[in-house]
């Protein structure tokens, strides 16, 4: 008995090395095979979802568009009103009518750069090696019942974005960026969940928002569309 059982703690320790040993590459590698594969995933050329935002206690329609390499664009109705945040090749604009702008508003610099690569279907994991972002293990974090495990991802810019994957799915879980909010840095938490496979790619079907613990709301997703025709007109600002 005391054989099987040294035999069985040194299996286990074996395995906490193979696990520790896990690059951010192979990470990486897993994630995007997870989802679709590398190569699949770089030949897609649009993404459209839909489905319902719920924030401080309203909901109403969003959608999300994204043309690969040319424009991201999300687009959110409440209480009859549309928030439009979009990225193009070039800049980013937006329309808030919450705070006082009904007419579109060139973005700040700052937040043009840490949003671009939303442009880019699979973005930052597709492409980081060769666009030079720099990615590193981190350790790792319990989310839930999941010890997972956190990639930190810096951008050329100097950008810095920690992923969250769950190391038995592959899936990402969290993300987790530092914006600005008023003057001061808070964390931008993004939380993905509900995952289900669409046409061969799987997405998440659920993502909560909480920017700093001041402002939260959870997108649900009810459609998902590949390769739609899109206009690269609809990115550029009126």
């Amino acid at each position: 008995m005391k054989a099987k059982t040294l035999l069985f703690a040194s299996m286990l320790l074996m395995f906490g090395i193979t696990v520790s040993a896990q690059t951010a590459e192979e990470i990486i590698a897993k994630y995007l095979q997870t989802t679709g594969g590398k190569e699949k995933i770089s030949q897609l050329n649009s993404v459209v979802m839909e489905g319902t935002m719920e924030v401080m206690g309203n909901s109403g329609p969003m959608k999300m568009t994204t043309l690969n390499g040319k424009g991201y664009k999300s687009e959110i109705d409440v209480q009859g009103s549309t928030l439009v945040t979009c990225f193009n090749d070039k800049d980013g604009w937006t329309i808030n009518p919450f705070m006082g702008g009904g007419s579109p508003e060139a973005m700040p610099e700052g937040q043009y750069k840490s949003g671009k690569e939303q442009i880019f279907i699979g973005a930052p994991f597709v492409f980081y090696k060769e666009k030079g972002y720099q990615a590193e293990l981190a350790g790792n974090e319990t989310i839930g019942d999941i010890n997972a495990v956190k990639i930190k991802m810096t951008s050329p810019e100097n950008n810095v974005v920690y992923y969250l994957f769950d190391p038995a799915t592959g899936y990402l879980i969290r993300s987790v960026q530092q914006v600005d909010m008023q003057g001061s840095m808070v964390d931008n938490t993004m939380t993905f969940s509900d995952w289900k496979d669409v046409e061969g790619f799987p997405q998440p079907f659920k993502l909560n928002m909480n920017i700093g613990g001041q402002f939260e709301m959870t997108m649900i997703i009810s459609k998902v569309e590949y390769n739609k025709p899109i206009d690269a007109a609809i990115f550029v600002k009126p």
